[in-house]
């Protein structure tokens, strides 16, 4: 009698006790669930790579020039010019077939990544503004694009060695905030080698329609 009690007992839980098979997946389940949660936790995800951004990106203003154009067709208000039949406003009551000077604007679509380098996208050049004469043209586009001299952070110099030549360059950290490298020569190298900032002549390109905002593009060394 006592042999068929425990054979009863090694038999396990009795048939109507047992967990039904979808709960034990249910529960297999969860338990891999948590485990992933537990070993992502200090480690990297598709979703999460737990660094911080490594690059930025804005757009900036690039550059103005003037071209010269005759007025087409009237339309309403605005008017074509020639050659690229562009529409513009007829904001100075041109007739067709007057000359005309068109004040164009090209932005810059500018990344920089973690260790300052520029990938830089530009756009297709815009008509903006058309002037009577090309005086009145070029007086606008002095305000829009300025040259200044100015001293600048000194990031540092370097020289390369490759076959017995010897290349020297510098890299500056300009207003900004990016970072440029430019090649100079061995007695400027020398000059610079112990320098802090450094003396360079820059092109501030203002935003027509935001005249505050502008981004500084490199022009030379002020010495």
């Amino acid at each position: 009698m006592q042999l068929k009690q425990e054979k009863r007992q090694q038999s396990g839980a009795p048939k109507g006790k047992r967990k039904p098979p979808v709960v034990l997946a249910v529960l297999i389940l969860s338990l891999m669930v948590l485990a992933l949660s537990a070993c992502s936790g200090g480690s990297s995800t598709v979703f999460h790579t737990g660094s911080e951004e490594v690059s930025t990106s804005s757009r900036v203003p690039w550059d103005y020039r003037i071209i010269e154009g005759t007025v087409g067709d009237l339309i309403g208000g605005d008017m074509t010019v020639l050659p690229d039949n562009e529409l513009l406003p007829n904001d100075n009551n041109y007739a067709t077939g007057d000359k005309i000077w068109t004040l164009q604007f090209m932005d810059a679509e500018l990344t920089t990544d973690a260790n300052q380098r520029n990938d830089i996208r530009l756009s297709s050049w815009q008509t903006i503004k058309s002037f009577k004469d090309k005086k009145t043209a070029e007086s606008d586009l002095a305000n829009l694009k300025v040259t200044v001299k100015t001293d600048v952070k000194l990031v540092g110099v370097y020289k390369t060695t490759y076959k017995k030549d010897t290349r020297h360059f510098a890299v500056v950290e300009l207003p900004t905030g990016n970072r440029i490298k430019q090649p100079i020569d061995e007695k400027r190298y020398a000059a610079m080698e112990k320098k802090d900032t450094v003396d360079v002549v820059l092109e501030e390109v203002h935003d027509f329609a935001d005249y505050d905002l502008a981004y500084a593009k490199f022009r030379g060394w002020a010495d």
